[in-house]
């Protein structure tokens, strides 16, 4: 259940007409079918929740930065308090990385201001490394596996009241595992991936007799076709008949 200072969080993704997650795998659009206005969509989408930023995991943040490792010039930190930067008003561009692997030049990302979400066991200079490029950081417990933990504290320290889990599929299945998840926003592209094993827009990493969605209930709140034949489906995220 969502506590007072947490934010709302919309599991925002685009996906196959086979629930797959990599655009880059799609079949091609249909004759007279604009690709480019297929992509604009998740975009225009995206504008409209007026969210406060987006999540992802280490890996997508890590493709979206693409820069050189850096180590810190001063001393490392030792303390475990979570950090705010010069924000000045940007959107929140948060990456879930326990072991602070991303390298970040700055903390612009694409206009927005980035935050690492980390495990208590990062290292001293990995702290002083981000605080020297002005990132943000805040903590996810021991192991950095306490997202409800984080979410609290980027309620509280930025006063984010929505935000948008934008993947990988990895982060989205431990979200949806810790019961994080408060509605779903899926676009579906008309494509089809087909490849038995890809990757889909929720992948939680379990044992066979694992439930990562047990106690949750979804209820269909929108449906909408927009222009080349994309769908675009919200549910809400309940508890379980009997369960809440």
């Amino acid at each position: 259940m969502r506590t007072p200072n947490r934010p709302k969080i919309i599991c925002h993704m685009v996906t196959s007409i086979d629930g797959r997650l990599h655009p880059s795998r799609f079949t091609v659009p249909a004759a007279g079918i604009d690709a480019a206005r297929l992509r604009r969509h998740y975009e225009e989408v995206t504008e409209g929740f007026g969210a406060d930023g987006w999540m992802v995991g280490r890996r997508t943040m890590q493709e979206i930065v693409r820069a050189e490792p850096r180590s810190a010039s001063g001393p490392g930190i030792a303390g475990r308090e979570p950090f705010l930067g010069d924000r000045r008003g940007r959107p929140l561009a948060v990456a879930l990385d326990p072991h602070g692997r991303v390298n970040y030049p700055t903390d612009d990302i694409h206009g927005d201001h980035a935050v690492a979400v980390l495990a208590e066991s990062v290292s001293d200079s990995d702290l002083a490394t981000l605080r020297e490029a002005g990132v943000s950081y805040l903590f996810a417990g021991p192991d950095g596996r306490d997202l409800g933990l984080a979410m609290e504290t980027l309620g509280t320290l930025f006063q984010a009241r929505t935000m948008l889990l934008e993947g990988g599929a990895g982060i989205n299945g431990a979200f949806l595992k810790q019961g994080l998840i408060d509605e779903f926003s899926v676009l579906i592209q008309p494509a089809v991936d087909g490849l038995a094993g890809v990757q889909s827009i929720v992948d939680y990493a379990g044992a066979p007799d694992e439930r990562p969605g047990a106690g949750q209930a979804l209820r269909h709140t929108h449906t909408e076709t927009l222009e080349g034949g994309m769908v675009w489906l919200r549910y809400a995220v309940e508890p379980a008949p009997g369960e809440g």
